[in-house]
């Protein structure tokens, strides 16, 4: 995958000092494209020598399900003729890292059992930020083979604080 975030690098950093003004609104249009630009049938309609340019950026646009600014569509008319559709998905993830290196935030998925309510939510996301001594951008995922507890990912750091890391603790306690 280094090629992939080689090839992918430089889009991101035009596009990020493009869209200086309303990054913000950039990023709104960037994770649209980029779920879009994930479908595997998209990808393979793309790479089909049949299909024009202007066919696969009908469909992107087709399927978005908000109106494109001219900005974003000048961008997927760039990615699209360059034949770099396939690394799209790669632009928005180094686009989102500029961004909140911009802003001095990461990032944050926490794995959970279960469940998490918004207000338990707004508490340990309070608590990370301590923890991780900077703003965090939470999402949750669900991951049930956890059985209780959270893990966390901030970029390369891992908190993880669930029964299964706990279990696997004691049984390598055990063991030795």
């Amino acid at each position: 995958m280094a090629e992939l975030a080689t090839i992918a690098r430089p889009y991101a950093e035009a596009l990020f000092k493009a869209s200086c003004a309303d990054l913000n609104g950039a990023a709104v249009w960037v994770e649209a494209l980029q779920a879009i630009a994930k479908n595997a049938q998209l990808q393979q309609f793309a790479d089909n020598p049949n299909v024009t340019h202007s066919q696969v950026f009908d469909v992107i646009t087709g399927v978005a399900k908000t109106a494109l600014p001219e900005m974003a569509k000048n961008f997927l008319r760039t990615v699209i003729e360059n034949g770099r559709l396939s690394a799209l998905p790669e632009i928005a993830e180094q686009f989102r890292v500029l961004k909140n290196a911009q802003s001095g935030s990461s990032d944050a998925i926490v794995y959970s059992a279960f469940d998490i309510d918004s207000a338990a939510l707004v508490e340990l996301t309070a608590t990370l930020e301590k923890r991780f001594e900077r703003k965090l951008n939470v999402s949750v995922q669900l991951e049930p083979e956890l059985i209780g507890g959270i893990r966390v990912v901030v970029g390369d750091e891992v908190l993880d604080s669930s029964v299964k890391a706990s279990l696997e603790q004691m049984k390598m306690a055990l063991t030795a």
